[in-house]
């Protein structure tokens, strides 16, 4: 599928170190082989949905279908970005963005993991820090939000560098357990006072319509 199909084939979010962007079914099968290899401690399950239960071959195909899924299902009324993050040319992990009727409500929630092999590098802070200046600087939005467990330090030191305030809790069955998540809000003023990473954004204009159907980013 060309860029012609599906613009945002075409979009890049670029840092220092880091690129974004939708993967072709060759990059794709690179990041699905990260998250074969380890998102986290098996003992622990730091998401919502536990998609990373289960054998390396099935944590591989979980993400390749999530991401093939998001593109099938795509309308500007509900859609998911999900992109591959590349450090230094590396695939490392990915990072989603996701709205419901974001023509209306400028919000968007985030949701990521990076491999085993690649935290502790603050690659996190970086690949969040880009797709917020996606967010506000080239959609416009007024929010992101987030959302992580008490005892996921890394998921929250993200957010807190990034100006992230507390917006209260979220209590959701894991495991078959409950679960209480920390709910997190970044609005456009904490945003630019936390601005830190220089990023760059290509090929984002034929993509608006689909992030916003006949509206106009402002």
């Amino acid at each position: 599928m060309g860029i012609h199909s599906w613009p945002l084939y075409g979009l890049r979010i670029t840092t220092p170190r880091l690129e974004l962007r939708l993967p072709d079914l060759p990059l794709l099968d690179a990041v699905s082989a990260v998250a074969a290899d380890g998102v986290h401690d098996p003992a622990e399950m730091p998401f919502l949905y536990p998609w990373t239960d289960g054998t390396p071959a099935e944590r591989a195909r979980a993400t390749f279908q999530h991401l093939l899924g998001t593109v099938a299902e795509w309308r500007p009324e509900k859609w998911t970005l999900s992109l591959a993050v590349l450090c230094e040319g590396e695939p490392v992990g990915r990072q989603d963005l996701t709205a419901v009727d974001f023509a209306v409500t400028r919000e968007i929630e985030t949701g990521s993991w990076l491999g085993l092999a690649h935290q502790g590098r603050g690659i996190g802070t970086e690949m969040r820090a880009a797709v917020a200046h996606l967010a506000f600087e080239g959609l416009g939005a007024r929010y992101m939000t987030s959302a992580a467990m008490p005892d996921n330090p890394r998921s929250l030191g993200v957010s807190r560098r990034l100006g992230y305030r507390p917006d209260g809790l979220l209590v959701a069955s894991v495991r078959g357990q409950a679960r209480t998540f920390r709910r997190l809000r970044l609005d456009r003023e904490a945003w630019q006072a936390h601005r830190t990473v220089p990023v760059d954004i290509q090929g984002l204009e034929p993509c608006l319509p689909l992030f916003l159907g006949d509206a106009v980013a402002p």
